[in-house]
């Protein structure tokens, strides 16, 4: 289990995914993004890859894939807020998605 991340790693965090365009949801303490991708094959694609990982590190996403776009909610509902899973889970997921 993870724990919340502390107010410095917390805000460290969003700068640094921010850069990537995350997005920070503050009523639920989560962040967002939307990958697009050149179509359906290739959005489904990172979708596989990312939940090999997500299985692994038992740290599933919240998601929604429509054509080639697909939309990520992450958050850690064990401790009410981003956790280090969360940003290990987006750093992988930017990595995937290039």
């Amino acid at each position: 289990m993870s724990n919340k991340l502390t107010e410095t790693a917390h805000a460290d965090a969003l700068a640094e995914l921010g850069a990537a365009d995350w997005t920070h949801d503050p009523a639920r303490d989560a962040i967002q993004k939307n990958f697009k991708f050149k179509n359906f094959v290739e959005a489904f694609g990172f979708m596989t890859k990312t939940a090999l990982f997500a299985e692994k590190w038992n740290h599933h996403p919240e998601w929604f894939n429509v054509y080639n776009t697909v939309e990520v909610t992450l958050t850690t509902h064990d401790v009410g807020g981003l956790s280090e899973l969360d940003l290990k889970l987006a750093r992988k997921m930017d990595s995937l998605s290039q």
